[in-house]
């Protein structure tokens, strides 16, 4: 199976929002109470990660990944587990951002894992054949070549409860709930469901996906959004976009990117993460092969 993983160009945590310029270089918006923001000297980044939070831990605590073209990766922001400690990584194809925790695939199709690891979110370290990642709270997603999909860490909602997907080609995590788009545009998740972040079941269509903390994303091979979930902030109400090429989900925030280089954001703005309407120029997503 040929899988094509797309690079993320947007990224959204707690309180802030990253994102990927054409030139190599990053820009952010948003709390900056912990450096999560101090992305200005990068150069060079084909890709960003940012680490979220869920509403209900009081902390603000949040850190940013880069991913160079050289493998290599940059992380900045809080840093009490080692979440930040990634400067010896290498041949790196794409990234992802937990709470307190990093994860990196490699080239070979192995992963990396630096952050918390009280419940076993980190032990990745035997998987292989993966093709892209993502991170949760409290777990760890990995997309395998043959379009399963494998999961670690804190599984109280049944969030790593995965074993049975097959023709998957994106995964996407929240707060408790993971997400998945199959070949055939359709999604499925499982997971905690209390404020229907689940109830996927009718999409369709849908090219890429995005997990908030309660929240889910899906945008439409038209370039529109649907989105189930929490939405105490307005972070779901994204009928009216056009011209999607790429979503992110924060704790309560949504961001979208345009084909022309313009970004959207709606939802929780208490810190100006959703401060994008001058953004120009971003970085349209680029993608790797992997087989």
């Amino acid at each position: 199976m040929n899988v094509v993983t797309p690079l993320p160009s947007i990224a959204a945590g707690r309180r802030h929002t990253v994102s990927l310029t054409s030139d190599g270089t990053v820009m952010a918006v948003g709390d900056n109470k912990y450096g999560q923001c101090d992305v200005g000297d990068w150069r060079d980044i084909v890709a960003v990660a940012a680490g979220n939070v869920h509403m209900a831990t009081n902390t603000g605590n949040a850190h940013t990944i880069g991913l160079k073209s050289d493998g290599t990766v940059v992380a900045v922001g809080w840093n009490m587990h080692g979440q930040c400690e990634v400067s010896s990584w290498r041949d790196i194809v794409t990234v992802a951002a937990g709470w307190r925790r990093s994860v990196g695939l490699t080239s070979d199709g192995t992963v990396v894992a630096a952050g918390r690891n009280n419940e076993g979110q980190c032990e990745v370290s035997g998987w292989r054949d993966i093709v892209a990642v993502a991170a949760g709270d409290w777990h760890t997603v990995g997309l395998k070549s043959d379009g399963t999909v494998v999961a670690v860490g804190n599984n109280q909602y049944g969030q790593c409860d995965v074993g049975g997907w097959r023709d998957i080609v994106a995964v996407a995590t929240g707060y408790l709930h993971t997400v998945g788009l199959k070949s055939d545009g359709a999604v499925i998740a499982v997971g905690r469901n209390h404020i229907g972040q689940c109830d996927v079941s009718d999409w369709h269509d849908i090219v890429a996906i995005a997990a908030g903390s309660n929240h889910t994303i899906g945008l439409k091979l038209d370039g529109m959004a649907v989105a189930v979930g929490w939405n105490k902030y307005g972070q779901c109400q994204i009928s009216g976009w056009r011209d999607i090429v790429a979503v992110a989900a924060g704790c309560a925030h949504t961001v979208g990117l345009k084909s022309d280089g313009t970004a959207v954001a709606v939802g929780d703005n208490a810190y100006g993460q959703c401060e994008v309407d001058d953004w120009h120029g971003y970085q349209l997503p680029g993608t790797k092969n992997q087989v």
